[in-house]
């Protein structure tokens, strides 16, 4: 028998959708969608990271549902999304165009959250036509533009030319994950979230992460150590906050502080004390907080105006 793909029970385990939807994206790739909440309630689209699910969202979802209507998509080849024969930050940004079509139809305007490999996913599609005509505000977590292996601090050695190669090395590698082991939940943790994260926490992270296919998990590192989106980031014209742990080894706070100097419409960055990369489920409550900041500021005032 398989072991589970995420924790079943607490706070971490995903809720029941309302419905599922199937998403087409330009080259025929299927995505699977969630949605949870009222469908007159105001939208909120979660696009998690990489090597993560739908299931990444779990907290957020928990609480957002009784009074949003969330939208969560698994990014092809994570979760329940098919992989395809190749990957790009184009295909990302295709892929967001096709979950805002059929989840928002005509007009409808969101919140978009973005989490690492989502927020960059945010980036790309930025100057798309569907993400304008989408997209409210947007809420990047813990996320970059460029320069992703470089700044890492995963490896903690001196910045420098051997720290990228041993990042590039470590991150890219091909070997499965195996199951969750005590040694696997402390690398995971050391690896991804703040020294303080709580036993329950790491191993909601560690369920999500080991269920990604080895495959799918080193083709997108390839695609993540050569990403270059800092134009992308110049066309995100909708007001949009920036949220960072400062203990986030995969994208350090250098990252959070060059997005919000490039942002056209930037709402600030707010630095969480030792939290790491998983933000979302090292913080729920604050990431949580700022979803709702933000759907009350630029959506449910905006359809009142």
């Amino acid at each position: 028998m398989s072991r589970p793909t995420h924790v079943v029970s607490g706070p971490y385990a995903p809720p029941v959708p309302v419905r599922e939807l199937t998403a087409l994206s330009a080259d025929g790739a299927r995505l699977h969608v969630e949605v949870h909440g009222p469908d007159d309630a105001p939208p909120v689209v979660l696009a998690h990271g990489w090597t993560c699910s739908t299931a990444f969202w779990a907290a957020q979802i928990r609480e957002l549902r009784v009074d949003h209507r969330v939208i969560a998509y698994d990014q092809r080849g994570h979760g329940r999304s098919p992989a395809s024969p190749a990957c790009s930050a184009d295909m990302l940004a295709d892929d967001l165009e096709a979950v805002l079509e059929t989840a928002l139809g005509a007009g409808g305007k969101a919140v978009i959250v973005g989490h690492s490999m989502g927020g960059m996913t945010v980036m790309a599609a930025a100057e798309r036509p569907a993400f304008r005509a989408h997209a409210a505000a947007v809420l990047l977590c813990s996320t970059g533009s460029s320069g992703l292996v470089a700044e890492s601090t995963v490896v903690p050695i001196r910045a420098g030319r051997l720290r990228t190669w041993l990042t590039r090395h470590v991150l890219g590698a091909r070997a499965p994950l195996g199951p969750v082991t005590p040694l696997a939940r402390r690398i995971l943790k050391y690896g991804t979230m703040g020294p303080g994260s709580a036993p329950h926490m790491v191993e909601a992270c560690a369920r999500i992460v080991h269920a990604c296919p080895r495959k799918v998990r080193h083709a997108w590192s390839q695609v993540l150590d050569l990403l270059d989106l800092d134009h992308g980031v110049r066309q995100l014209t909708v007001p949009t906050a920036v949220l960072v742990g400062t203990a986030d080894r995969l994208t350090p706070p250098v990252h959070a502080h060059r997005l919000a100097a490039a942002l056209p419409h930037c709402l600030g960055v707010s630095e969480l004390p030792g939290v790491g990369h998983m933000t979302p489920i090292e913080a729920p409550e604050t990431v949580t907080a700022r979803i709702r900041e933000l759907v009350t500021t630029y959506v449910q005032v905006k359809e009142g105006a």
